[in-house]
Order: structure tokens, then C-alpha cells, then sequence
């Protein structure tokens, strides 16, 4: 017999039939899930609930996504095992993003668990849950019951110490790991307590519990024990030449003993390995800073704190380095479009205008500029940055139609006809070349006198 033959029975409504071929086609494909729908599907309907639930589990642990799943599983028990009932509940609205559902029903799912085992693992997922959704002081409260059962596992103590860092409570996650070995003393608890030793200034402890290599030459630069870091290290080079670490401690060692100009190679090295690592700058920085290399220093704190996401500090970072180096193109050009980011547009401009002067030919701050202008009301000056746009690409259609509004604007007829002739030149096939056709057969038919402008009418004012 093949799926066919079960497919067959299934279709003449013989479903104990084609229930009994689908079990034969499970022993020779147990992965395939299709054939696990089927019989789930069947064993509901043939009122086989405890062996529809275990069809249905098979496919959660391949598809953890699979709602529909959930959905039986929650039929099945909603009158017989109400534990069951809330987990899956529950399960499905994590699923479905519904992360405060999903919290109702694992508090409710643990007023039913009658063992030790679902009471630890319903509080671990209820602790996750809290976390998720940024609720850190019930997560650890629900971790710190957790830890109170004989039956629960390394996770347990090592998410709790993560949460207790999230906070800054150090010495409150190091507790809780020390707690952890006195268990378990597994290699993933002793190199985590290690490296909050180390983050703790207790190089030492870290060094004697670590079996991480690198860990523990970092813990030897620490203890100042330089020399034989150093050692360890040159050994280790062939080892570890594509681990990014390994570069940050070859830094360090250099960065201690003075040598800088060494020390920046390294940084460089690991920057290759681990582009863009907050790291990188962070040392740079430190590095440029006993070079008394202010403006360096400055522009790497600036981009440690960008790549961190603090751009009001990355800002006034970028602020001190500008006193030291205002011809720096690139940090102008960064400035320019933090302080737009911010908020600070009046700022940003001055920069886009510094840019400019600095490189006539640079569209971008010149489109900032004929935009900010146009904000304002300017439109004389909105047209001459127009206007030096144009100069340096006289077949863009949209700075072409742009001049000739603006010239439209400030009421001068002459121009504003030249460009919109231009633009019918240059932009045929556009959506609005019939809709231009038209507005310049009427503005040629129309009287018009250039306005004076804003700034020509304020001058006029305060010398009469």
C-alpha cells in the first residue's frame, strides 16, 4: 500500500482505514509532516485524543510556529488537563506576539501544575515573558522563585545573573553564579562567573576558574603579569589568527607598555575582523588620548557613541573634535545630518554651508541648502543654489522644474519660462509633461512683475 492507497481511503470516508495507512507511511517517513497532519486530523475525528496529541507535539518540535497545532492541543485538553490547556494557550499567544495573553495564561497554567518540574519550567517561560516585555523587576522575582525547586537547571541561574547586569547589579549576578557552580560547575557557569570576575576587578579569581585562553591572558594584562601575556600570546598567534579577541589583547599589551603607534595596528587588525565593534573606537580613542591627539580622540568617542545609539553624546563628541579640525569634510558632513536627526536643523545648515563653500561642486549640501531656503520662504537664495545644481548637471528634469517654480514664485516670468522650456527639453515621457505644457502656455500669456524678495523688502524698510 502507498499514500496513495491512504489518501484513497480517506477520500471514501474509511477513515480507520486510511488512519491505519497513514501510520505505516509515518514508520517509513517519521520527519514528514504532512503525513503527522493527517494524523492528527484523523485521530481527532476518529476520537483518538491522546494519540492526536502526540502527533501534534511531533510537529511542534520540528515547527514551533505551527498555530494550528496549538489549536488542537488546546481542544484536546480544555476538559481533562487544564495545566495543558493554559501552556498550549499560552504557547499560541507567544506565537502570535500577544506577549500579555500569553502572561495571563502561564500565571493561570501554574495554579494547575501539580509537580515540581511544571512549576519550574512555567516560571522560567513566565520569566522570559517579562523580560520580553521589558518588565525586568518581575523576571527576576519569578527567577528568584524558580531557584527555590531542587528540580531546575544551569538556565535558570545564568538568565537571572543576565537580568541582574541588565540592572548593574554585579556583585547580585555573581552571587547568583557562585550559586550556580556549587550545582552544577558546568564550563558555560565557570566562564560566565570568570568573565564577572573580571568585569568585577577581580582579575585573579577570574584567571584561577577560567579555561578560555584568551580570558586568561587578559586576566594576566589585568594582574600585571604583562610580560608573560605577551608570551602566551606570540605563542597563540598561528591558533587564533582569525579570532577577533585575539587582536583586542595584542592592543591592549601595546596600548600598556606605551607603544601606541603598535597598539593602533592591532585596533586595525581587529576592526578587520569585527568591523564597526564599538570596541574599535573605544580603543582608538583611549589610544588617541595618551597620543594627546584631541581631535582623533574626540572623533572616535563621537563614533564609539553612534554605534551605541547615543547620538546627543555622539553629537557633542563630534562637536569637540570640529574646535580641533574645522576642514574635516567627512565630520561636517556627519554633523550635518546628526544635528538634522536631533532636531537642530538651523545648525545642521550652517554646517551644510560650510560644506559647500568648502566643496562648490558637493549636490548634496547644496540641495540641503536650496531646500532649507525654500522652508524659509527664501526663495532668491533657494534659486541660486538651484541654479549651481543645474550648473553641474544640466539634464536633471526635477532641479530643472524646481528652478522653475521657484523663478514662478518670486515672480520672475523670464526665467521661470526658460526652465520650464527646458524641462520639456529634458523630461519627456513624465508623468506631468502635459500638466507643464499647459502652466507654460498660460504663464506666457500672463503679466507678471518680480517681486522684490523678503530680505530686498526688510533692507528697503529700515533705510527709509
Amino acid at each position: 500500500m502507498s499514500i496513495q492507497a491512504a489518501e484513497q481511503f480517506e477520500a471514501n470516508e474509511q477513515y480507520e482505514q486510511a488512519y491505519e495507512e497513514y501510520k505505516k507511511e509515518h514508520e517509513k517517513k517519521p520527519n514528514d509532516l504532512g503525513i503527522l497532519e493527517r494524523l492528527g486530523h484523523l485521530a481527532m475525528m476518529l476520537d483518538k485524543k491522546s494519540e492526536a496529541a502526540e502527533f501534534y507535539s511531533k510537529i511542534l518540535e520540528k515547527d514551533m510556529t505551527n498555530t494550528l497545532c496549538y489549536e488542537q492541543l488546546m481542544d484536546i485538553y480544555v476538559d481533562t488537563d487544564k495545566y495543558k490547556y493554559y501552556i498550549y494557550r499560552g504557547n499560541l499567544h507567544s506565537v502570535e506576539q500577544k506577549l500579555e495573553h500569553a502572561i495571563n495564561d502561564y500565571k493561570k497554567a501554574l495554579n494547575h501544575a501539580e509537580n515540581e518540574r511544571d512549576i519550574v519550567m512555567t516560571r522560567f517561560t513566565l520569566a522570559n515573558l517579562y523580560d520580553q516585555t521589558g518588565n525586568t523587576t518581575k523576571a527576576i522575582d519569578e527567577f528568584l522563585k524558580t531557584l527555590e525547586y531542587e528540580d531546575n537547571h544551569e538556565e535558570v541561574f545564568l538568565k537571572l545573573a543576565e537580568l541582574y547586569l541588565k540592572e548593574d547589579m554585579l556583585t547580585s549576578a555573581i552571587d547568583v553564579l557562585e550559586r550556580a557552580q556549587k550545582r552544577f560547575d558546568t564550563p558555560k557557569v565557570r566562564e560566565s562567573l570568570a568573565k564577572l570576575y573580571l568585569k568585577n576587578n577581580e582579575p585573579q579569581k577570574a584567571k584561577d576558574l577560567t579555561s578560555d585562553e584568551l580570558l586568561k591572558i587578559k586576566c594576566m594584562l589585568e594582574c600585571g603579569e604583562e610580560d608573560d601575556a605577551h608570551n602566551e600570546l606570540c605563542k597563540l598567534e598561528t591558533k587564533y589568527n582569525s579570532n577577533p579577541e585575539y587582536y583586542a589583547l595584542r592592543a591592549q599589551y601595546f596600548f600598556m607598555q606605551g607603544e601606541y603607534d603598535r597598539a593602533l595596528e592591532f585596533v586595525d587588525k581587529y576592526d578587520g575582523l569585527n568591523h564597526n565593534s564599538p570596541l574599535v573606537f573605544q580603543m582608538r580613542a583611549l589610544i588617541y588620548e595618551n597620543k594627546n591627539d584631541a581631535f582623533m580622540e574626540h572623533l572616535n568617542w563621537g563614533k564609539f557613541n553612534l554605534v551605541r545609539g547615543n547620538k546627543d553624546i555622539a553629537v557633542n563628541e563630534f562637536l569637540n573634535a570640529f574646535q580641533y579640525n574645522d576642514k574635516d569634510i567627512e565630520l561636517m558632513n556627519t554633523l550635518a545630518v546628526l544635528l538634522e536627526e536631533t532636531g537642530d536643523k538651523n545648525h545642521s545648515i550652517e554646517f551644510w554651508e560650510r560644506i559647500s563653500k568648502a566643496e562648490p561642486t558637493n549636490k548634496k549640501a547644496l540641495q540641503k541648502l536650496a531646500d532649507f531656503r525654500e522652508s524659509i520662504g527664501d526663495y532668491r537664495v533657494e534659486a541660486d543654489y538651484l541654479e549651481k545644481l543645474y550648473e553641474l548637471d544640466k539634464r536633471n528634469a526635477l532641479v530643472i522644474k524646481k528652478l522653475a517654480q521657484t523663478y514662478e514664485k518670486i515672480k520672475n516670468k523670464p526665467a521661470a519660462v526658460e526652465y520650464y522650456n527646458k524641462y520639456l527639453e529634458v523630461g519627456k515621457g513624465a508623468e506631468d509633461y502635459s500638466k507643464i505644457q499647459q502652466k507654460l502656455q498660460k504663464l506666457e500669456h500672463t503679466d507678471m512683475q518680480e517681486d522684490e524678495g523678503l530680505l530686498d523688502k526688510i533692507m528697503k524698510f529700515f533705510n527709509k
